[in-house]
Parts: C-alpha cells; sequence; structure tokens
C-alpha cells in the first residue's frame, strides 16, 4: 500500500499527545462494509453503509474501490454522468485514474493523490483507467467520499482541486510507530491541504504491528474510522477491528486507535481512513448523482440536466 511513505518516522512532526482533562472518544457502532460494483464494474466495498445517515452528517457515502489486481484488459472505470449539491474526493492508494469534467478539470492521479471535486450547481464527469493501464492490468486500490454541501453553496460554481501526494501533511504518532497522511482539515493545529465548503478532517493512517494513536478531534465534529487492512481495536480498550469494518464513534476530544502485535503476511499493517467533520443539519434530499435538500430541487437537477445545462462532454 504505497500511498506516500517515509523511512523514518522520528523525523516528523508529532501528533500532539491528549492534554489533561481531554476525554476519549468511545465507539458507538461498529458495522461490516458490504461489498458490491460501481461504474462499469469495479468492485466496491460500501464503507459507511452499515451507519444512520444523521450519524453521517456531512458525509453522505465512501466506498473503498478495490483492493484489486486486475489482469491485462479488466480495469474499469466510470462512464460520463452528472453531479450536483456535494464534492467528491478520490482518494487514489494504488494505481492510476484518470479523470475529466464538462468545466476542463482533471488529471491523473496516482499513490496518494486525491481529487476534489465540487459539482456545486452541476458537472458532468468521467473517471478511467489510462489506456496503458487496460493494456497491461495492475494493482487498483482507493477510496471514494461523497461530502454534503450546506444549502447557501449547493448551487455554487463547479471547482477541481488537484491535491498531489507531496502537498499532504505528513505526521508520526506520539510514539514514532504510525504515519498520519492529513490530507484535508487539521489534526492538533496541522492542517493538510484540502480546502472544503463544510468544516472537516479526512486523513490516512498506518500503524505499524502494536501501536497506539491518539487523534485530537474537534468536540464538534464526528468521527469515523475505517480499516482499509490490516486489524487492531478502535478507542480506549473498544472493539476489535479488521479490513473493511467501520467504527463510530461518541463524542470526547481524541479518537485513539490500536494495531494488534501481530497482523497477517498480506496487511503487515494497520492502514485505517479516518474521517470526521461538523454536521449540517439541514434536510436531506438524495436520489441517484444528485444531492440537494428537498424533492423539488433533485426533480429540477434532473431536469437541469437533461436541459444540457451541467455542460458538455469534450470532444
Amino acid at each position: 500500500m504505497p500511498a506516500i511513505t517515509v523511512p523514518d518516522l522520528t523525523v516528523l512532526e508529532r501528533v500532539p499527545a491528549p492534554a489533561l482533562g481531554d476525554q476519549p472518544r468511545h465507539v458507538w457502532q461498529v458495522s461490516d462494509a458490504p461489498t458490491g460494483f460501481e461504474g462499469e464494474g469495479f468492485p466496491v466495498r460500501r464503507a459507511l453503509a452499515g451507519f444512520d445517515l444523521a450519524h453521517l452528517d456531512p458525509f453522505i457515502m465512501m466506498d473503498q474501490m478495490g483492493e484489486v489486481e486486475y489482469a491485462p484488459g479488466e480495469p474499469k472505470g466510470t462512464p460520463w454522468h452528472p453531479h450536483r449539491g456535494f464534492e467528491t474526493v478520490t482518494y487514489m492508494i494504488d494505481g492510476v485514474f484518470d479523470h475529466q469534467d464538462s468545466h476542463g478539470g482533471g488529471g491523473s492521479i496516482t499513490n496518494g493523490d486525491t481529487q476534489w471535486m465540487t459539482a456545486g450547481a452541476g458537472i458532468l464527469h468521467i473517471e478511467t483507467p489510462p489506456e496503458w493501464l487496460v493494456t497491461s492490468g495492475g494493482l487498483f486500490h482507493g477510496i471514494q467520499l461523497w461530502v454534503n454541501l450546506p444549502r447557501d453553496a449547493k448551487l455554487s460554481d463547479p471547482r477541481y482541486q488537484d491535491i498531489r501526494s507531496g502537498e499532504v501533511r505528513l505526521l508520526a504518532g506520539q510514539d514514532a510507530g504510525a504515519l498520519v497522511r492529513v490530507i484535508a482539515g487539521s489534526v492538533g493545529g496541522h492542517t493538510g491541504p484540502g480546502s472544503t465548503h463544510t468544516d472537516m478532517t479526512l486523513l490516512h493512517a498506518t500503524l505499524e504491528p502494536g501501536a497506539r494513536l491518539d487523534l485530537p478531534w474537534e468536540r464538534d465534529f464526528n468521527a469515523i474510522a475505517y480499516v482499509l487492512s490490516g486489524q487492531g481495536h478502535a478507542g480506549i480498550d473498544g472493539p476489535a477491528l479488521r479490513m473493511g469494518q467501520a467504527a463510530l464513534f461518541g463524542g470526547g476530544d481524541y479518537v485513539t486507535l490500536q494495531a494488534d502485535e501481530h497482523q497477517d503476511t498480506r496487511s503487515p499493517r494497520l492502514d485505517v481512513i479516518v474521517l470526521g467533520g461538523r454536521p449540517i443539519r439541514e434536510p436531506l434530499a438524495w436520489a441517484g448523482p444528485f444531492v440537494m435538500n428537498t424533492k423539488a430541487e433533485v426533480m429540477q437537477a434532473y431536469e437541469d440536466f437533461q436541459r444540457g445545462s451541467f455542460g458538455h462532454i469534450p470532444g
């Protein structure tokens, strides 16, 4: 799992330890991610499907794409499709994905890069493996997160952020046994490069066997940890977690993750996506590629899309 790594974690700034009186967040619920297929048929795990949407706010959904080793000719992507009313965040861990949209955004992402697309008032986009990868086959692994937009930003101008792996803020855990990649938001005053409409934090942590990580967390944010690979525990003396499981935390000042001493040979470390945000607390109407506040707004989005007001597919 390459993403971006550092050979010697002791050279990095450390995540600050919990302060005296800080309260740990305990785990409310653990959920297994069901499997499915997306786009033209690439496999995904619906990482947050087991949780009530009210507890996910401001997030809508997250898919773990892969991890899959494609044979030549097998890599798949998505056809052109519309979005309105939210942001898509595609974080590539292994492999390569190409993106294009109807407003001129796009590019290739690989091994720790992130595409952050604000659909806003409406956009068409496509995500595909490059031709050479289709020909050769290869490893494909990443996540896509949908982040809701507040009512006053749902019809904002579309925007595209290309976040390279070298821009991500890198931190070490308190015992230098964990690498923390801050993509957006901040951890203990250390801020990642992603610019967000909704106050939130998104990070990817890799814990060595036996390592513990305490992450300072905004009290008014929710907190979710999803295991990409490996096995460990969530919370102080909390439940066991393994690949494909997510933990929803309650309130408090910090989130704790612990890697088991013994990992299997295929997943020698515990890799976790941790995310949280300030709830928007607005009505939600979600249908397919449109996330709005009312059913009437969703119907309007379909009409606008059919009229071609989301832009045109580039020639």
